[in-house]
């Protein structure tokens, strides 16, 4: 079950889930009802679970797209049944338990009776049952283990309330690549699937051959080059002050393009081949870079800011470490807030 939630982590939720479909998904994971109504009116056919779980304004929403809700407690059940009721159909819900994220979901205690509560519901169908890794990405974690042991342990109960098939699901990215028997009925990949490792950095560096590639790249062009004395402030609050003779690159983007403020002094981006450094203060729609020692820069010419350019890479989790982030946010920033051309 790919997931494409939050636009598909910023690359486009539509467009990856038409690849992914073409590749054999066999369901898709969303945040909320409305991306599963956008999905649905892309023409994708299988099911869409909402994974954040639903409130009584989204109900009309889940049962006319026929997506397939995530319950996390018993208060929506009653309210979910007559929706599904009104339209006639036969609706199938996965249940949330919370084995040890301590995040959302029905505590193991109470999971038998969310279970009958859902059996005993009108126009209900018990289709899966989930829960989530809190340290997944964490080699080292002994959480991991313990979370696999309650999730089996407490979903065994299902083989003595006739529940029929249900499909068990646990394993995120991180649970994967990294958690032994955590694969279960269904997987749940998301960061992987967009070329990165649940762990970042350290992930890609301990990864066997063939390595996951990032699918996003993020490129500007220069708009101005500039040359300013040695001694001139640069940008706002001249946080920057030119130490020599400096040729200044002027690029059309900054933080309302995701390229946040604090990555100013810290990051990076590629020219002709070459790194570049961002000087002075990244401001709202312009960002300046250092380029005196590049050859030749040229209004026009491409800048990377994000991805590979000739042997050079600037990957996610080198940004996320300017930004004191993780390549999830980077990702998500950049695509949301630029326009995305998918490449084949």
């Amino acid at each position: 079950m790919p997931l494409v939630k939050a636009n598909g982590y910023g690359h486009g939720m539509i467009e990856c889930a038409r690849i992914f479909a073409s590749q054999g998904a066999a369901a898709f994971g969303v945040a909320e009802a409305a991306e599963g109504v956008q999905l649905r009116q892309a023409g994708i056919t299988q099911p869409v679970l909402v994974l954040v779980g639903v409130v009584e304004q989204t109900l009309p929403d889940i049962v006319n797209a026929r997506l397939t809700p995530v319950v996390a407690d018993g208060s929506i059940v009653a309210a979910l049944s007559r929706q599904a009721c009104e339209s006639n159909i036969e609706l199938g819900v996965h249940l949330k338990m919370d084995a040890g994220m301590g995040r959302q979901g029905t505590l193991p205690a109470d999971f038998r009776d969310l279970v009958q509560a859902v059996l005993g519901a009108s126009h209900l169908r018990l289709d899966g049952v989930m829960a989530h890794f809190p340290s997944a990405d964490d080699r080292q974690s002994g959480s991991s283990a313990e979370v696999l042991s309650i999730f089996q342990q407490t979903t065994a109960m299902l083989a003595d309330l006739n529940c029929g098939k249900c499909c068990l699901h646990l394993a995120n990215s991180g649970g994967l690549f990294y958690v032994a028997g955590a694969r279960l009925d269904m997987v749940r990949p998301g960061i992987a699937l967009y070329g990165y490792y649940p762990d970042g950095a350290a992930g890609a560096a301990q990864a066997a051959p063939p390595r996951l590639r990032p699918a996003m790249r993020y490129v500007t062009r220069i708009i101005q080059v500039r040359r300013v004395p040695a001694g001139s402030g640069l940008g706002y609050n001249h946080l920057f002050t030119t130490a020599r003779l400096s040729t200044i690159a002027v690029l059309p983007v900054g933080y309302a393009n995701g390229y946040l403020r604090n990555l100013t002094h810290q990051a990076q981006v590629l020219i002709n081949g070459h790194r570049a450094p961002v000087v002075g203060r990244v401001s709202m729609n312009l960002t300046l870079v250092d380029v005196t020692d590049l050859p030749e820069p040229r209004v026009g010419d491409e800048v990377v800011l994000l991805g590979r350019q000739g042997q050079e890479e600037i990957t996610a989790d080198e940004i996320a470490g300017w930004m004191e982030t993780i390549s999830y946010e980077v990702l998500c920033l950049f695509g949301q807030l630029n326009a995305r051309v998918m490449v084949d």
